[in-house]
């Protein structure tokens, strides 16, 4: 991790069913240069847990940053995604959406900031995090080409 920033770790929570796209997410997370911590679950019931901060999450830190597949076994992503929005203290919480398809998500309609499709692409998921740096205060890890941005 680089030496030269300041803060703390950027909390990443990713809620991906596949093991394939997971690695691929991760991989791609840490040539980003982005200072974090990664949650990953796989299960969208066990999602609703660590957000709501319940049974063996009790101690789950906020995540500054959600990146969510749509398609899980349990709750899927559009109900996590209502959970987070519907919660007074996630509410503000940037949530990506994960999609393998061309088709575009419309962030305005489905109440996210934005989409990465799989698997992702480090300078399409940096250029997000600059976007997205609006949500985060001082104390918040950016990469320096993104704070840059």
């Amino acid at each position: 991790m680089k030496s030269d920033t300041i803060g703390r770790p950027m909390e990443i929570l990713l809620v991906e069913d596949s093991l394939t796209s997971a690695r691929l997410t991760i991989a791609a997370l840490k040539r980003s240069e982005v200072e974090h911590r990664l949650t990953w679950l796989s299960n969208g019931d066990e999602a609703a847990e660590f957000v709501t901060r319940q049974g063996k999450y009790k101690q789950a830190p906020k995540p500054d940053l959600i990146l969510l597949d749509l398609a899980l076994p349990g709750l899927d992503g559009e109900g996590i995604l209502s959970l987070v929005r519907g919660a007074d203290e996630l509410r503000d919480v940037p949530v990506v959406v994960l999609t393998g398809s061309e088709k575009k998500i419309r962030p305005c309609t489905m109440d996210v900031e934005g989409y990465l499709t799989k698997p992702i692409d480090i300078e399409q998921f940096l250029k997000l995090v600059a976007e997205l740096k609006r949500f985060w205060k001082n104390d918040m890890i950016l990469p320096a080409t993104a704070a840059q941005v």
